[in-house]
């Protein structure tokens, strides 16, 4: 699109931002539509990753962790009373 302004041609890029579908006042996606997608790829990685990353550790490693949490939460209590 041009426009003119007391004579000077001005040339104005424009375009439709392909994640939300509005016009765009650059020839580029907007940036927080590009911000926005990039943290749902990242959180849709993670997800997919989470059970993997699960199974990887040792359920004996996991259930000493949980039993020593356990018991310092009872200790705690047992102090506050």
């Amino acid at each position: 699109m041009k426009l003119l302004n007391r004579g000077i041609s001005y040339e104005i890029q424009m375009k439709i931002c392909s994640i939300c579908h509005k016009i765009s006042g650059t020839d580029d996606d907007h940036l927080d539509c590009k911000e926005k997608r990039r943290v749902e790829l990242e959180d849709e990685e993670l997800k997919q990753k989470l059970p993997e990353k699960l199974e990887m550790s040792n359920d004996s490693d996991l259930a000493k962790e949980v039993k020593a949490i356990l018991d310092h939460m009872t200790r705690e209590k047992k102090t506050d009373d």
